[in-house]
């Protein structure tokens, strides 16, 4: 519903067509130059950040954008110089990353420490900070690299604000003069949202190389865990193939070609002695030579890994130069590898062990055995694959005790499968095909790694026996003659046997024939006449070396000499009465040694 302008209670006069027309507002001043140049300054300087912005979206390179920012921090504040110093957090350094308008290098590479200079007050300050002449800054301030750069430049003011990220300063963003400049709020203003960007540029280059950082970590721990995975596959399919080498009984070839292939290298076992026990791939000389001696200090040995049992060392086991780097799961493969051989090595032992003894059983049982046991001991070594008819000499060790089993176990792999070895009256005895030759002899004692004395004899089928106690007979005479470290024929002694083993009676008349009359004189006078005399024969006759030997003055024997002409009478020294006395002297000290170690 309307109403009209009078029922309102409102009225609007009408404009008068002939009243003059009112006076209008009146007009802004026109802008002066000083306004057009400075809008056109802010619109170039929020184009400039409007660019940095867009360049901050897009941003691929943090220090080509670093450098466009200081280059737009030149430009737009008109300045003569502008950097950007970065905080280092390792030692709290601020270091120049980006100059633009400089002349010297002393300003791109310096390095401002702690505390020093005006960037380490807008640091700790947190605030822009300006100044129109350098050198008023506060004197504790000053070093002379910071002195020297800014001399170099010719730098007299200064404009510094802060890059911030929360709580922490990320650098300083600087534009310097040459001559005096009042740095307005503008200027700082402008310079502070230039150092804004360059604070998200630092702060987004961080994330960035710590995002990189991060995947390159989480990349090497998923290569290193499908590694690890891998090489534990690989060492469990070693280790099957280990254990089923040990079920298998195929000895150590097997376990030296499982760990040859799974380590991609030759490899050889060797036992205690240095003996070869197994070997797979290429392996050369040398590395045989450095399983011996355990040295692996030769280029073509990767590793040398001992066999062990109860802290005895049974071998060891030496790998070659890899296609592949061995690791850690590699070396325990290898360590598990040792322990296999050990356990092989002494099912070995027991099993040669075993069959020693029945070896050692069946020798005495042959040289002890009765007539009515005879055939029973025969039948026994046909069932062990020992022909009877085979065993044609007889041979005997002197070894201490302690080492006597060693020699015995020596002796039996010299001799191989077809010899009986056992221990017998404190002796080593083997009843084998032929006698021992020298060769074979030093061979065996290198085997044994000690001096020993062995004598051997040939042997009839059925007189294995009878050699038995020929030899260890001849082993007590060899001892009493002084003999060592020699191989001795059973028959070199006979001589010897034949005087002892003569008549006791007739012995016993003949020694006292020839040696009685010095023997009475000495237990009657106290003295020792019969020592004299054995080292007079014993020294070819000559008083001078009888003197040697009994460390006496040469006078003094020739007195002795003169007492046995006494009571041997005028002509001992004649060839065949000497002769007669040097074989009495010398069965006498056999007699007395064989009497001596008997009592023993």
């Amino acid at each position: 519903m309307l109403h009209s302008a009078a029922e309102s209670g409102l009225e609007t006069p009408l404009p008068d067509p002939a009243a003059p027309a009112p006076a209008a507002a009146s007009d802004p001043p026109p802008p002066t130059a000083a306004d057009v140049a400075a809008l056109r300054r802010r619109t170039g300087e929020l184009a400039a950040l409007y660019a940095s912005a867009r360049e901050l979206a897009a941003m691929r390179d943090a220090d080509a954008v670093l450098e466009r920012l200081v280059d737009r921090a030149h430009e737009l504040l008109a300045a003569d110089v502008a950097y950007l110093s970065e905080f280092d957090e390792t030692d709290a350094t601020l270091r120049v990353r980006a100059t633009r308008g400089t002349v010297t290098s002393a300003l791109r590479g310096l390095v401002v420490p702690p505390g020093r200079g005006l960037v380490g007050a807008i640091a700790e300050s947190r605030m822009p900070h300006a100044v129109r002449r350098y050198d008023a800054v506060d004197h504790d301030r000053h070093t002379a690299g910071i002195d020297a750069a800014v001399a170099g430049e010719g730098i007299v003011s200064m404009l510094g604000v802060p890059l911030l990220s929360e709580d922490r300063v990320l650098g300083v963003l600087f534009v310097a003069e040459r001559r005096e400049r009042a740095f307005g709020p503008d200027d700082t203003a402008l310079l502070a949202a230039l150092a804004d960007h360059a604070s998200v540029v630092l702060q987004t280059a961080a994330a960035l190389a710590d995002a990189h950082r991060q995947a390159e970590r989480a990349r090497a721990a998923a290569a290193e865990l499908t590694a690890h995975v891998a090489a534990r596959d690989r060492a469990n399919r070693v280790h099957r193939e280990l254990v089923d080498a040990v079920l298998a009984g195929g000895g150590l070839a097997p376990v030296a070609t499982a760990l040859s292939v799974a380590l991609q290298a030759p490899v050889a076992i060797v036992d205690a002695p240095g003996r070869v026990r197994a070997m797979h791939g290429d392996a050369s000389d040398a590395l045989i030579d450095a399983a011996r001696s355990g040295d692996d200090t030769d280029a073509g040995v990767s590793v040398i890994s001992p066999i062990a049992a109860g802290g005895r060392g049974l071998g060891a086991i030496v790998v070659g130069p890899s296609a592949r780097a061995l690791d850690d799961v590699d070396r325990r493969t290898i360590e598990r590898a040792g322990q296999v051989a050990a356990l092989l090595a002494l099912s070995e032992e027991a099993v040669a062990e075993t069959d020693h003894r029945q070896r050692s059983d069946l020798l005495v049982d042959l040289v002890t055995a009765s007539a009515q046991r005879r055939a029973d001991v025969v039948t026994a070594l046909r069932r062990s694959g020992i022909d009877e008819q085979l065993l044609g000499a007889v041979t005997a060790l002197a070894v201490t005790g302690e080492r006597r089993g060693a020699a015995a176990r020596a002796l039996a792999h010299h001799l191989g499968q077809t010899a009986l070895v056992g221990e017998l009256d404190g002796l080593v005895v083997a009843a084998h095909a032929a006698p021992l030759d020298a060769k074979s002899f030093r061979q065996l004692r290198d085997a044994m790694g000690l001096d020993v004395l062995a004598v051997t004899t040939v042997a009839a089928p059925d007189g294995i026996a009878a050699a038995a106690r020929d030899v260890r007979s001849a082993v007590a005479l060899a001892r009493a003659l002084g003999l060592g470290d020699a191989l001795v024929g059973a028959d070199e002694l006979l001589p010897y046997a034949a005087a002892i083993g003569a008549d006791r009676r007739a012995l016993d008349a003949f020694l006292d024939s020839a040696l009685g009359a010095v023997r009475r004189h000495d237990a009657a006078r106290g003295s020792d006449l019969l020592a004299t005399l054995r080292a007079f024969i014993h020294h070819g006759a000559s008083p001078t070396r009888t003197a040697r030997a009994l460390t006496f003055h040469t006078n003094t024997i020739l007195q002795r000499l003169e007492k046995l002409d006494a009571l041997l009478g005028k002509g001992w020294r004649d060839d065949e009465r000497f002769f007669r006395l040097s074989i009495a002297v010398r069965l006498d000290d056999l007699r007395e040694r064989l009497e001596r170690d008997g009592d023993g």
